[in-house]
């Protein structure tokens, strides 16, 4: 089974290209925001596994205005990804619907006010939504709350920017979910991702491959419970072990709890998990890049995700295998 582009899993960078047109490239934003489980509300130290600095690039920082942090994204991302037409604001850093509603609306109405962004991208914890933040935001997704708004994309017209919300779920195990400090259970995480679809939002999610005391049995028996939410993409990083986190004082008392790959295994693994999710499924990566300076060691060297990802279709191929497969059979 081919997807768009003659591959053989569902990318999510063919998805945006299928429906706008061009290439629509995250810019990465920091807004100031924190998490409940940092500042008390529900917990402190955050997760176990957590340092938020290794997941953010250099323009993109706190001190600087989204306005900022946007122009300097786009002139950061025009040298890699020359094919950009339009950027999506991305506001990553910690947890983004955290704050009062009306706060979160000026925030998200001025990274949209940019000429060149289409689009947000906000990525937050299940615990952090409720009716009232998503119908705001399901108002941007519409129009209906920046009636004005309009973009010229691939010569058409938007009229309403588009708009997708991202939760870090990480596992659906709650054992999983309580030793890594997380602050939520699955069930949090599985009604935050039906109140979002419920809206018409576009929704993600983000795992965790190899979090302590997961199996691969377990991992692989989680694509089920990814596969019963109605999400629209899922986004899987293998686990890196950051300085200075209670992750990394866990593995060194530890590492037998630890699943850890190779390259060429995690890549298998992969696969295996994409043969049982739903091919309707949109991936949008299937690893995490950490600057060397953030880890003790880097196994795999410095490989690039576009790297990872030619090594992907190569594998699948040689495999004869594709997302959805072994789902497929079992609906059969």
């Amino acid at each position: 089974m081919k997807f768009g582009n003659g591959k053989r899993y569902n990318s999510f960078v063919g998805y945006y290209r299928e429906k706008y047109g061009e290439r629509l490239q995250k810019i990465v934003l920091d807004a100031g925001f924190t998490c409940p489980n940092r500042d008390g509300t529900v917990g402190r130290g955050g997760c176990t596994y957590c340092d938020n600095a290794a997941f953010h690039p250099g323009y993109s920082t706190p001190g600087k205005t989204l306005r900022q942090q946007t122009d300097e994204g786009i002139e950061f991302h025009r040298v890699r990804y020359r094919n950009a037409g339009h950027y999506l604001a991305y506001f990553q850093s910690y947890s983004n619907t955290y704050a009062p509603v009306e706060r979160l609306r000026e925030l998200y109405v001025e990274a949209l006010s940019h000429p060149e962004v289409a689009g947000i991208v906000i990525g937050t914890r299940p615990d952090c939504v409720d009716g009232e933040k998503l119908d705001m935001i399901a108002a941007l997704k519409d129009g209906t709350l920046l009636p004005e708004w309009r973009r010229k994309v691939d010569g058409k017209t938007l009229h309403a920017p588009v708009v997708t919300v991202e939760y870090g779920i990480e596992s659906c195990f709650d054992t999983t979910l309580a030793r890594i400090n997380r602050g939520h259970d699955f069930a949090c995480a599985r009604r935050a991702v039906e109140m979002t679809a419920e809206r018409n939002i576009d929704t993600g999610a983000h795992f965790i491959l190899g979090l302590p005391g997961e199996t691969r049995e377990m991992l692989l028996e989680q694509t089920s419970m990814i596969n019963d939410m109605p999400l629209r993409a899922v986004k899987f990083h293998q686990l890196q072990i950051i300085k200075g986190t209670a992750m990394e004082r866990e593995y060194a008392r530890n590492p037998g709890d630890f699943l850890r790959f190779g390259m060429e295994e995690y890549l298998d693994f992969v696969i295996d998990i994409l043969e049982r999710l739903r091919p309707d499924l949109y991936i949008e990566r299937i690893a995490g890049e950490v600057p060397p300076r953030f880890v003790n060691e880097t196994p795999w060297g410095l490989v690039r995700n576009f790297e990872l990802l030619r090594m992907l279709d190569k594998r699948l191929e040689e495999r004869g295998t594709w997302q959805g497969r072994l789902a497929l059979l079992h609906q059969k």
